[in-house]
Parts: structure tokens; sequence; C-alpha cells
């Protein structure tokens, strides 16, 4: 007589019901999670010191809900969900306020932001000249072997007699003629002494596109609804 022994094969791991799997998988989202570490928060600029002068800065009117954002590490920290509980919309306005939090983190700053020199919201600068390698003559409003940069400097401070060959000139800012300062929200001091940039509001602002005609996605319904009645009214 002949006995058949019945061989049952294991069950591999990815037959086993579903809430294994979805466990461990639940599993391995809160390990990952527990492992990303949280953006640095940037230090504070002597030009931008604290929340209120940062939204002032990059306006679109987010200097309003300044009161709202407790300090300048929840500035730096606080999710698009959590803005929106305390009241920052529409959404928009929201993504530009995270936008330039991430680009202010990398030290992307808009004219000023890296100013050492700041008192009461008031930047000062003035024209320079320092030493450059190779020979270089004399003009008539420049001396032998030099170049003028502007440079920031400390309140009714001046250029001369203590600038080395490291200096860093200011950027976006140019010299016109001997010594006037001229740029993008450069304002002339009186006398001709140098020049200033004053914290104001939008002083960092990226307007928004207008709309042409509806904007992209209307823009040919709106443009045949014009052809339309202009064809009607002839």
């Amino acid at each position: 007589m002949i006995v058949k022994s019945t061989y049952f094969r294991p069950i591999p791991s990815f037959l086993l019901p579903f809430t294994q799997s979805t466990t461990a998988t639940q599993t391995q989202t809160r390990c990952l999670h527990q492992r990303v570490r949280a953006k640095p928060i940037p230090p504070p600029t002597p030009f931008v010191p604290n929340t209120q002068t940062f939204l002032t800065l990059i306006g679109r009117n987010l200097s309003q809900h300044a009161s709202k954002i407790p300090s300048w590490r929840a500035l730096f920290s606080l999710s698009s969900e959590q803005l929106k509980e305390l009241g920052i919309d529409p959404p928009r306005s929201r993504r530009y306020l995270l936008r330039w939090r991430e680009k202010f983190r990398n030290r992307q700053f808009g004219i000023g932001g890296d100013f050492k020199f700041v008192k009461d919201g008031v930047a000062e600068l003035r024209v320079a000249e320092i030493p450059v390698s190779g020979h270089r003559s004399a003009t008539a409003t420049l001396s032998p072997g030099k170049r003028k940069i502007v440079v920031n400097v400390a309140a009714g401070g001046s250029a001369s007699g203590n600038l080395l060959e490291k200096s860093v000139p200011v950027k976006g800012i140019q010299i016109k003629g001997a010594h006037t300062i001229v740029g993008p929200h450069v304002q002339p001091v009186k006398g001709g002494n140098g020049a200033r940039i004053v914290i104001k509001e939008g002083l960092w602002e990226e307007r928004r596109g207008h709309k042409i005609d509806g904007g992209e996605r209307r823009q040919a319904e709106v443009r045949a609804k014009k052809r339309g009645e202009e064809k009607r009214a002839r």
C-alpha cells in the first residue's frame, strides 16, 4: 500500500492579508519621517532684523499679517497649512511668502539684504577707490592704479582711508560720472555726498503679471468673442 504525503508550500509574504502589509508600510513611513531634518533657521541680518521688516520688504500687503506670526523662528518653520490657520490668505500670498522664505534661507536677498551697516532702516552708500592689480593710468575722475566701487558704510561715515582690496561692492548699483550713485531705490544725499537706501513697503516685491484677454487659458475664447462682436458692429 502506497501512502501519498501532501506538501504545503509556505505562503509568500506579499500574499498575506493586506492589514499586515499596510502596517509595515506605515511603520516604514513613520521611521522615514523621523529621519527628515528640519531646515535651518537663517539668522536675521542688519537690513532684515525681524519679521515685520521681512514682510514689509517682500510687499504684496503681507506686512498686515506680521502680528499673526509670533517670532522669527515661526516665520521660517510654519507650514503652508499652519499659515492658512493663522489667516494668511489667499493661497497665492502664502506661496509667495514661502518662496521668499526659501530665497532668504539660501541668501538670495533683494537689494540691501547683505548690508552690514544699517541704522533706523537706512543704509548709507559711498563711492570708494580701491587698488587693482596691474597698471591703470589716471583719469580726470580716477586715481592711478585704482578703481571705483560703491560700498555700504556706517551712518555718517566715510569710505576713504579704511578700505582694502577685500571690500565688496554693492550689487546692482552703479557710478555715473565722477561720484554719482545710481540704481533702483537709491536716494541721493544732499550735497552729493553719497546716497542711501531706505527700507520701505515692497522694496523687494516681485510684481505679478497682468492677464491680457483673460489669461492663457481663456485667451483664445475671449479674443474670438471680441472678433465676433467687431464683425457684428460693422
